[in-house]
């Protein structure tokens, strides 16, 4: 993997943690700004390479760095939020496959994919927070306070940067070839430069 290549995966890692300390406290599951880093993660570095910066956050908080939301360490999987944190994984893959895959270019197409991404994270926060709740905690929830506290409290922020994110990407995404040679991320929509 080239310098540059590992330097895209740094950034987005970094913003994910950045995110994490942007937060408005809510039952449960805290609004934050991580989202932000998925969606342009997988947009701009494709699905491969979002997947990675990802997998870099979540990793590097379970070895002990406080950079989540709640601090860090391994013990944090035991938390009713650390699905979330999988679903950042998983989600920013979706995300630029999504993109990658069907060529996606305009704000109403990119929205669908941040929406993708957004449920993705979702499906995997709400089943590990009810599980947690259950079995770790032992205050267990019923699947309709699930859905509640784990989607439809801290979702329609979410919404919101789904719908800037949208825009952003639309903008960044064509203009990213001027800067940096994108064909070694694999997009589709790379010109080579001359």
């Amino acid at each position: 993997m080239k310098a540059r290549t590992i330097s895209y995966v740094a950034l987005f890692t970094a913003l994910t943690a950045i995110g994490a300390f942007i937060k408005i406290p809510i039952p449960y599951i805290p609004f934050t700004l991580q989202i932000l880093a998925v969606y342009l993660a997988g947009a701009l570095l494709g699905p491969r390479l979002g997947m990675l910066s990802q997998s870099c956050y979540v990793l590097i908080g379970l070895i002990g760095m406080p950079v989540f939301a709640e601090g860090g360490g391994f013990g944090y999987i035991f938390k009713p939020t650390f699905g979330y944190l999988l679903g950042y994984i998983l989600g920013a893959y979706v995300n630029g496959w999504l993109i990658n895959r069907f060529s996606l270019s305009t704000i109403r197409s990119i929205f669908f994919a941040n929406a993708a991404t957004l449920l993705t994270v979702y499906l995997f926060g709400c089943i590990w927070l009810y599980g947690a709740m259950k079995w770790i905690v032992e205050t267990p929830l019923s699947i309709s306070q699930t859905i509640l506290y784990g989607f439809l409290l801290p979702v329609p922020g979410d919404l919101l940067l789904c719908i800037l994110c949208a825009v952003i990407i639309q903008q960044v995404r064509p203009r990213i070839a001027r800067y940096i040679n994108v064909k070694e991320l694999n997009h589709p929509w790379a010109k080579p430069t001359l």
